[in-house]
């Protein structure tokens, strides 16, 4: 004999946990929620902790600190397993085999699955650049089905968007990319610049250039940095993280040098430090310029904690300075 009871409520059960949509809404119970994302396998680590499968991540860092050679060396060592595209809109073909190759004129050689992709500028209409977003965008969408990568890197974001430092602009940009990412199930690492930036801060989100507004839109972010103590020293800093965990903030910094290693020019991890120990001491010039800085934000009406987020300095930091 059936017991409607116990039916009842298994009906109620499967009921109760199955989405509803109202226009672009989707509306589920956060037991639902949990219960349907526990299918889905866990994504898996592309770099370190700094960038998982799935998540759109960002690498920013001052002009010639190595972005493009970190990024072309996590693209070698994902494509050992998986297809990858690496978008070079920054080097010339002769300039970047120059770096994968020795004195002797020696080649490195690459995994198959490592395709680079670049501008071909004689099929470029340079009259008309009005719609340059737009197509760019839709030829990233058709190298992606044509080559049924999962994997992207984008160097850099500025020449995707010639209006990155704009609020709308940056946005709309963000949005295609997003859109990109879901429907294709991306994972995408985009690099970008910083401005010029003092070395006697720590680094912080609100050093990638652009409008600020490109921040919230990335899963993940990390960021390189020059040691004050070594010219020839970088340090690498997570920023952001939305799976796992800040494994490599300020206390915890990892510390490398760039060498070429046969034919390969690369990233070599010289072990790990705070990040204070990098940077530049305070000269009394820099101390008033700063000082000044955070008088001119307070004039601007900011609270003492959004000038400490956008310097990248304590909130009694920026007390004492106002006490000087």
């Amino acid at each position: 004999m059936i017991d409607l009871t116990a039916e009842y409520n298994r009906c109620v059960e499967e009921v109760k946990d199955k989405p509803m949509n109202i226009g672009m809404f989707k509306i589920m119970t956060a037991n639902g929620t949990i219960k349907e994302a526990a299918m889905v396998a866990n994504p898996k680590s592309l770099y370190l902790s700094f960038w998982y499968e799935g998540e759109v991540c960002c690498l920013f860092a001052d002009c010639n600190l190595g972005k493009s050679i970190l990024a072309v060396q996590i693209a070698n060592e994902i494509s050992k397993t998986e297809k990858v595209l690496y978008f070079d809109f920054e080097l010339s073909n002769k300039q970047f085999q120059l770096r994968y190759s020795d004195e002797q004129s020696n080649l490195y050689t690459f995994p198959d699955n490592l395709f680079r992709v670049s501008i071909d500028r004689d099929s470029m209409d340079m009259n008309d650049l009005s719609n340059f977003e737009d197509a760019i965008i839709k030829d990233i969408e058709d190298t992606i089905t044509s080559t049924d990568a999962k994997v992207a890197i984008i160097d850099n974001l500025t020449y995707l968007c010639l209006q990155a430092e704009k609020g709308d602009a940056a946005g709309s940009l963000m949005f295609k990319l997003m859109a990109l990412k879901r429907k294709y199930g991306l994972s995408l690492l985009i690099l970008s610049h910083t401005p010029k930036r003092p070395m006697t801060a720590p680094i912080t989100q609100n050093d990638l250039a652009g409008s600020k507004r490109l921040m919230n839109f990335f899963d993940s972010a990390f960021a390189i940095g020059r040691s004050a103590k070594d010219e020839n020293l970088r340090y690498l800093k997570q920023i952001k993280c939305r799976y796992g965990s800040f494994q490599y903030d300020g206390d915890n910094v990892i510390i490398c040098s760039i060498e070429k290693v046969g034919t390969f020019l690369q990233f070599i991890n010289q072990g790990y430090s705070t990040e204070r120990e990098h940077l530049k001491e305070l000269s009394d010039r820099d101390a008033n310029g700063m000082t000044e800085k955070v008088k001119e934000l307070i004039s601007q009406g900011k609270t003492y904690r959004q000038v400490a987020t956008e310097m990248g300095i304590s909130l009694a930091k920026v007390q004492r300075l106002l006490k000087k």
